[in-house]
């Protein structure tokens, strides 16, 4: 049997843990390591603030120091093939094996190994480190690997006629490891690619457009799915168009907005969907604009409660509840068709907006964006409601409707809020599962028309000037 190695290192002269290779302790495996007890700390919480933050801060100094030794011995192993002697196929899967870390850490760590050591052998002088300022720094424990991961692949990066400046970028990549986290780090390595290789980043440019992608598709379950690779300029105007409808709503009487990042993010892209199909500047298609059609018998979209017959989006020809369609239906365009046993058109009538342009002129002035007690920043575009359905015999008109923004609109009809007018002025009542004393909750205009009202008061009204004799 070959003799075991152990590797322990002690981390830092006030250091009480002692830092050893995480390998396998079964002797039955080649080269594996042999790991020292930790060492325990006293209980953290006899620690004061001051001693539980600066024994945080020391301990993390410590093992990037023990990093370091760890990667002058992988720069050893490296340059010894050890991984031919064990049966690997290279060092970076010998180093995969013996750590049981991912391909690519493996890489990386060989990669900064062989940037930060000294390089010799028996027939020649040792030469210096590639990268000296950053070895200084890991050994002082002032950065971690992911820092000297990022500055060895811009050095690396650097075209020829950039190398004479590698030491003075990689002294101003240092110095900002010492107060950045990897991602900021990262951002400013790729500033100083852009500055040293204009045209390797305008080629890596050209070639994201190249690769850009989007892909869609109707899951199982009948929800679309979207997969999508955008190049960096389309992906900053899309961040920039979702990161606003995708902003957590205000607090309520004390209670956070309970969306994922994910709903929300969900919930801001269906604003902005709504958005364009609002824009008068989408191609048309046949004289229209693009829009969402549903079809439905009317019969069924009346007696929701009692016909179990599903709608059908055109679009992607999937089904649909009466219910939903109702809520959809509240501010549309509604085209009349008399269908055939074969279910081809015989007749077809006037198509008829369900809230005419001049009522939703009305209701934006009486409500905002959306009446809903408390909402103030509604995304998308706003939605006429009717508090009595104009299927079942409402009439469209402003003491008979309200403005909501998409969420809200969606929350009246699937929690079953009820909505009455007061004096010109929505009251909402909720169900009796979110109060049992169902009180009554004055709406009105969002706060932001609110505020502008008030804000009104506070101008100074102009004298009036004197007329001079």
């Amino acid at each position: 049997m070959e003799p075991m190695t152990t590797f322990t290192t002690t981390p830092g002269a006030n250091a009480e843990a002692v830092v050893a290779a995480t390998a396998p302790t079964d002797a039955s495996v080649p080269g594996a390591a042999v790991v020292g007890p930790w060492v325990e700390s006293p209980q953290a919480e006899a620690y004061s603030d001051v001693e539980l933050t600066a024994r945080i801060a020391e301990i993390e100094r410590s093992i990037r120091q023990a990093r370091m030794e760890q990667l002058a011995l992988i720069a050893e192993a490296d340059r010894r093939r050890l991984f031919a002697e064990q049966g690997a196929r290279s060092t970076q899967a010998w180093l995969q094996g013996l750590l049981r870390i991912d391909s690519r850490e493996a890489k990386n760590r060989i990669q900064v190994a062989n940037g930060v050591t000294t390089c010799s052998d028996e027939h020649s002088e040792p030469s210096p480190a590639e990268l000296p300022i950053t070895a200084k720094s890991l050994t002082e424990g002032t950065m971690g690997i992911e820092h000297a991961t990022i500055i060895t692949r811009c050095i690396r990066a650097l075209p020829e006629s950039a190398q004479h400046r590698a030491h003075e970028v990689e002294a101003l990549l240092v110095q900002n490891a010492r107060r950045m986290c990897p991602r900021d780090l990262a951002k400013l390595a790729e500033r100083i690619k852009y500055v040293f290789d204009h045209e390797g980043a305008l080629q890596d440019e050209r070639a994201q457009h190249e690769a850009r992608e989007l892909h869609y598709a109707t899951a199982r379950d009948g929800m679309l799915v979207i997969k999508a690779r955008l190049d960096r300029e389309t992906g900053a105007k899309f961040v920039e168009a979702l990161r606003p409808l995708a902003a957590p709503r205000p607090e309520i009487n004390g209670e956070k907005d309970p969306r994922t990042v994910g709903q929300r993010n969900a919930d801001g892209f269906a604003a902005m969907v709504d958005l364009v199909l609002d824009s008068d500047q989408m191609p048309r298609t046949g004289g229209q604009r693009p829009h969402l059609t549903v079809t439905i018998d009317f019969d069924d979209l009346k007696n929701r409660l009692i016909s179990e017959m599903p709608g059908l989006l055109t679009a992607t020809e999937q089904s649909i509840t009466p219910e939903n369609i109702r809520r959809i239906a509240c501010d549309a365009e509604v085209l009349p068709m008399v269908l055939g046993s074969d279910s081809l058109p015989l007749d077809v009538g006037t198509a008829q907006r369900t809230a005419p342009t001049h009522i939703r002129a009305a209701l934006l002035q009486r409500d905002g964006v959306c009446a809903f007690p408390g909402c103030d920043r509604p995304p998308g575009t706003p939605q006429a409601h009717h508090i009595q359905h104009w299927v079942d015999g409402g009439p469209t008109e402003i003491n008979n409707m309200v403005m909501l923004c998409p969420h809200h609109h969606r929350r009246i009809h699937d929690q079953h809020w009820s909505i009455t007018m007061h004096r010109g002025r929505p009251m909402f009542t909720p169900p009796s599962n979110m109060d049992k004393a169902r009180t009554p909750q004055p709406g009105g205009k969002a706060l932001p028309a609110a505020y502008r009202d008030n804000l009104r008061g506070l101008i100074p009204t102009p004298r009036t000037p004197e007329v001079t004799q």
